[in-house]
C-alpha cells in the first residue's frame, strides 16, 4: 500500500539539511592559493569562518508566514462549506437514489463469510476438522511477505468503525440521527454493512490457517481504531469523495493483487485467492459509487471539484492504515510499505495508475469552461503529476540499483517475529 511513506521512498523526501529552529550556522572556509602560485588550493591559517545567524525577528517573520499559509489553506477548504456549494449535494439526492444506491446488494443476495470458509454446523465436527486441516495445509505455502500484506489488508478492513464516522463528518450528506431516511444516509449505512463482512472473512481465514500470531494481530487492530485516521479537509464532501473514490480503487487493487499472487499461479491457496477476489469485487462496486458521485460534482461545479482534487493530491492520499502500529516500532508503517512494494500487493505504480484513471474518468484534461485561474492551475498540476511521480520512481529505482543495497531483515510480530528481507533505498 502506497501512501506518504512510499512516496517519500520514491522522491518526496526531506531536504538534506534543516536549520536549527533558533539559529543557522554556515561555516565557510574559503580556499586560498599557495604562495608558490601553483594553482592548488589550500587552507591556510588565514581561512575565515562565515557565520550566518537567523535572528529572532527573522524567525518570527517565518512563523507568521507559516501561520498565514495555514490559515489560507484552512480558508480554502472551508469555503466548500458555503451554503451554495452544499446545495449541490442536497439537490443530488434523487440522483443518488437512482444511480448510487443500486450499487448496494440486498442482504439476501450478498455473500457471507460462512460461504467461503469451513462451517462446523454444515460439516459436523469431523468434517469441520478435516476442512480446517486442508485449509491450513494450503496456507502453509503462502510466503511470509504475502502473509504480512494480508494482515495489513485485514487490519484496514477491521478498522471499519472509523470510516462511517469520517463520512458522517461530511456536511450535507451525513446520517445525522443514525437512522436517517435520506439516500445519502442509507448509502453510508449500506456501504458500512457490506464492508463489515470483509474484515470478518479475512480474520476468520487467518484464525483457521494457524499461520498468524493472532493476539498480536488483534492488538494491531485495536491500536489502529484507537488512533483513528487523518483526513484532510474533514468536513468537505468535495474533498472527502475524492479521497474515498481513490481509496476504494486502491483497496480493490490491493486485494486483487493479493488474490493473484496467492492463486493457482502463485502460492496455490485457492481458498484465500477466492476470498481476496470476492472482497476486491465488492470494493470495485464501492469505487464505482464514489467515482460516480465525484463525476457528478465535476459536472455541477468543475472549478470546485478540480481544485478539491488538486488540494488532496498535493497532500497525498494516505491509506487508512497510515497510523498502524505493531506496538514496538515508530516507523512500522514505512516498514510495511516497503514490504508491500516488494511483494507487489500495492506499489507506487499502482498509486500512479489510480491517479491516471481518475483523471481520465473525470475528464480533468478536458476541463476548460467554468474554470477560474486557480482551477486551471489545479487542472494543469493534476495532469502533470502522474509523469512527475513516474520520473521520481525511475530515479529511485536507479539509485537502488546503483547502490546495490543489501536486504534489511525486518522481524514482524504478526508472524511470530519471522524476519522479512527487504531492500530499502
Amino acid at each position: 500500500m502506497v501512501m506518504a511513506a512510499t512516496l517519500t521512498r520514491f522522491g518526496f523526501g526531506y531536504p538534506p539539511c534543516k536549520p536549527n529552529a533558533l539559529s543557522s550556522y554556515c561555516y565557510c572556509k574559503p580556499a586560498t592559493r599557495t604562495a608558490a602560485g601553483n594553482g592548488f588550493l589550500a587552507m591556510g591559517r588565514s581561512s575565515w569562518r562565515c557565520r550566518v545567524t537567523t535572528t529572532s525577528r527573522e524567525i518570527m517573520a517565518g512563523r507568521r508566514r507559516e501561520k498565514k499559509e495555514e490559515e489560507e489553506v484552512e480558508e480554502e477548504w472551508r469555503s466548500y462549506l458555503a451554503p451554495e456549494r452544499l446545495e449541490v449535494l442536497t439537490q443530488m439526492e434523487p440522483w443518488v437514489e437512482e444511480h448510487v444506491l443500486p450499487l448496494l446488494k440486498p442482504v439476501e443476495a450478498s455473500w457471507q463469510p460462512s460461504d467461503m470458509l469451513p462451517d462446523p454446523a454444515a460439516l459436523g465436527s469431523d468434517g469441520f476438522h478435516t476442512a480446517c486441516l486442508e485449509l491450513s495445509a494450503r496456507a502453509a505455502g503462502v510466503p511470509d511477505e504475502l502473509l504480512v500484506c494480508l494482515v495489513a489488508n485485514m487490519v484496514t478492513e477491521e478498522a471499519l468503525p472509523t470510516y462511517p464516522s469520517v463520512l458522517n463528518r461530511f456536511e450535507a450528506v451525513r446520517d445525522a440521527t443514525g437512522a436517517d431516511g435520506t439516500a445519502w444516509a442509507r448509502w453510508i449505512r449500506g456501504w458500512s454493512a457490506e464492508e463489515n463482512r470483509h474484515g470478518d472473512v479475512l480474520n476468520r481465514y487467518m484464525h483457521l490457517s494457524g499461520r498468524f500470531h493472532m493476539r498480536e494481530v488483534e492488538r494491531t487492530v485495536q491500536r489502529l481504531i484507537r488512533s483513528g485516521m487523518v483526513v484532510h479537509a474533514p468536513a468537505s464532501p468535495f474533498h472527502g469523495f475524492v479521497y474515498v473514490a481513490f481509496q476504494e480503487r486502491a483497496t480493490a487493487i490491493a486485494h486483487g493483487n493479493t488474490a493473484r499472487l496467492v492463486g493457482a499461479r502463485g502460492a496455490g491457496d485457492e481458498t484465500l485467492a477466492r476470498i481476496c477476489g470476492t472482497v476486491a469485487a465488492d470494493e470495485k462496486r464501492h469505487e464505482a459509487a464514489y467515482t460516480r458521485v465525484m463525476g457528478k460534482l465535476f459536472e455541477a461545479d468543475p472549478d470546485g471539484a478540480v481544485r478539491a482534487m488538486a488540494y488532496m493530491m498535493r497532500r497525498r492520499i494516505d491509506m487508512p492504515t497510515a497510523l498502524i502500529s505493531d506496538g514496538g516500532h515508530a516507523d512500522f508503517y514505512a516498514r510495511f510499505v516497503a514490504i508491500a512494494q516488494q511483494a507487489g500487493t500495492y506499489t507506487v505504480s499502482d498509486y500512479r495508475g489510480i491517479l491516471e484513471h481518475l483523471i481520465r474518468q473525470w475528464g480533468v484534461e478536458d476541463l476548460a469552461a467554468g474554470l477560474s485561474g486557480e482551477g486551471r492551475r489545479a487542472r494543469d498540476y493534476l495532469c502533470a503529476l502522474p509523469r512527475k511521480i513516474q520520473r521520481m520512481e525511475e530515479r529511485a529505482h536507479d539509485r537502488i540499483a546503483k547502490a546495490q543495497n543489501k536486504p534489511t531483515h525486518i522481524p514482524i510480530n504478526w508472524i511470530f517475529d519471522r524476519p522479512i528481507s527487504v531492500v530499502l533505498p
